[in-house]
């Protein structure tokens, strides 16, 4: 024993040593023109998709195929998915692990900053709608129409946004444990079926949810960038419990 345990202090050097794993996300070089080039790419996607002739006509033929062949199994994933991705169902999914994360896994700085890259996807979307306002599929066009929605809210699709950028929330999480390499493929494969359904459903069109990868892409890289400003600038203004609470596993005199 050389002695006594020192006190924990709310001092820089711990806040500093906290930063690395609790606050700083990952983030590409120049991620403020990856960005804008993402999202100059949807743009770019949903005027082509709006002014070219045929465009519509020509991707409802993938949608018309996919009506033709339904199967129940199919059928009742999609339609699940469908809910569970959807804003309520989502708002709750996101709520729940935010509130883990908070109470057992570090600390209310780190749950927010999962909401914060899960909810993203969605806020890119919605964005994208206004500017773009595509009609959705004509559900009077296609064999079995599922769930039939009308409306200029097509381009991109919140569900796959959604699923894009929960899937980026959920590797951060992971990152830098064994389960790094599972959650980014469970990350890419949730994503992937998540748009089939989409189309199987016959809500969206192909480029629609092609498009949603790039939205939400284009929103986690420029929220992780801020993120990485803005967040040690405020976590010096709040107290050390509130960046961190410390997990269970930690021996007792790291948590003192």
């Amino acid at each position: 024993m050389t002695g006594p345990v020192p006190v924990e202090r709310d001092t820089a050097l711990g806040r500093t040593a906290a930063r690395p794993q609790l606050l700083a996300l990952p983030q590409v070089r120049h991620w403020l023109l990856l960005g804008l080039l993402l999202s100059a790419a949807v743009l770019a996607l949903g005027l082509a998709a709006q002014l070219t002739p045929g465009f519509s006509a020509t991707e409802l033929g993938v949608d018309q195929d996919l009506s033709q062949h339904h199967a129940a199994a199919l059928t009742a994933v999609a339609m699940i998915l469908n809910v569970v991705f959807g804003p309520v169902a989502g708002v709750a999914l996101i709520a729940a692990v935010a509130l883990c994360i908070w109470l057992f896994r570090g600390g209310l700085v780190k749950a927010i900053a999962f909401g914060l890259v899960a909810v993203s996807g969605w806020v890119a979307s919605e964005f994208f709608k206004i500017l773009v306002a595509r009609q959705r599929p004509n559900p009077a066009l296609l064999f079995d129409p599922l769930a039939p929605e009308t409306g200029s809210n097509s381009f991109p699709s919140g569900h796959v946004s959604f699923a894009v950028a929960l899937g980026f929330a959920l590797y951060f999480l992971a990152r830098g444990t064994r389960w790094a390499k599972v959650s980014a493929f469970a990350a890419a494969a949730m994503a992937l079926i998540v748009a089939w359904s989409r189309l199987y459903i016959g809500v969206h069109y192909p480029s629609d949810v092609t498009a949603s990868f790039l939205a939400a892409s284009a929103a986690v890289v420029m929220l992780t960038g801020l993120w990485n400003v803005a967040a040690p600038k405020i976590a010096d203004r709040l107290p050390a419990r509130a960046i961190a609470r410390p997990l269970a596993s930690e021996p007792a005199s790291e948590r003192k």
